[in-house]
């Protein structure tokens, strides 16, 4: 009788221990990890580009912002890269900037990453994932659409198209 006690307390402990898992693995991978509401103010942050300059996100108040979190070892960020780079002269002339941030990859691999592709728009790079986490940036690219008042209007995760882009930044213009 007390075997059968055992092997039942057992199994009840495992299943536990099972669900437990399984919600932890469901909450870390499968849920938005989001901490930036959309309508909500974007956090301000400063971080400095590939040649030094700081980027203050609030410096960009009056302008949309299209704010890119990304990694070079990142598939779908080196697909969108391209398109991002060739509407980024025609929208920085109608007040939308694309501010690209890197998650905290050694500032070699982005300067080689930003010369392979020619990238001409602003990419800082996020040392100690302290913006990354203001912003509850969970898988990459994640994208946040700024409006000029500094509220966030939408967040994209996921690769886009060239399409997606440019509507994404016709959506954001002052």
């Amino acid at each position: 009788m007390k075997k059968q006690q055992r092997l039942v307390m057992r199994t009840v402990i495992l299943l536990l221990l099972l669900a437990a898992l399984g919600y932890t693995i469901y909450a870390n991978f499968f849920t938005e990890k989001t901490a930036v509401a959309v309508g909500s103010t974007a956090p301000d942050f400063v971080l400095s580009d590939l040649e030094g300059r700081e980027h203050r996100l609030t410096d960009y108040r009056g302008k949309g912002v299209f704010l890119n979190f990304w990694g070079t070892w990142c598939k779908p960020c080196e697909r969108e890269m391209p398109y991002m780079n060739e509407l980024y002269p025609i929208y920085q002339k109608q007040g939308v900037e694309i501010l690209a941030v890197n998650v905290g990859e050694p500032k070699l691999n982005v300067e080689k990453f930003a010369e392979r592709f020619g990238l001409t728009f602003p990419i800082v790079i996020d040392r100690q994932d302290q913006v990354l986490n203001a912003y509850g940036v969970g898988p990459l690219p994640t994208t946040f659409l700024i409006d000029k008042n500094g509220k966030v209007k939408k967040i994209i995760t996921g690769t886009m198209t060239k399409e997606d882009i440019k509507q994404h930044l016709e959506s954001i213009k002052p």
